[in-house]
């Protein structure tokens, strides 16, 4: 798991003003929800899944601007899945990675 470059991940999230809500296993939650951040197998790649609702013009830029500065700190992102989350209980979100449409 790549909690080693958790800090790299934070620069390069922070680098684009945008920032990270909360960090589990191998997820990244970022503010606002629009993006959720994985790492892969290798600890120099990071999964970048869309959220699909939301807008995306904006999402594509955002992604753009996160491979740039990902590159910048030796690091990869790539494209990941479609994913929805939704509340499971009162204290767990449910998340589901979406099939290529």
């Amino acid at each position: 798991m790549g909690l080693k470059k958790l800090g790299v991940v934070k620069d390069i999230v922070d680098s684009i003003g945008m920032g990270i809500s909360y960090a589990y296993e191998d997820l990244v939650f970022l503010e606002h929800n629009a993006l959720l951040l994985q790492f892969a197998k290798d600890d120099n790649t990071v999964i970048v899944h869309r959220n699909r609702e939301a807008e995306e013009p904006a999402v594509s830029e955002a992604v753009g601007e996160l491979k740039r500065s990902a590159t910048a700190h030796e690091m990869t992102f790539v494209d990941g899945s479609l994913y929805e989350m939704t509340q499971a209980d009162d204290e767990n979100l449910r998340i589901e990675f979406l099939p290529a449409a």
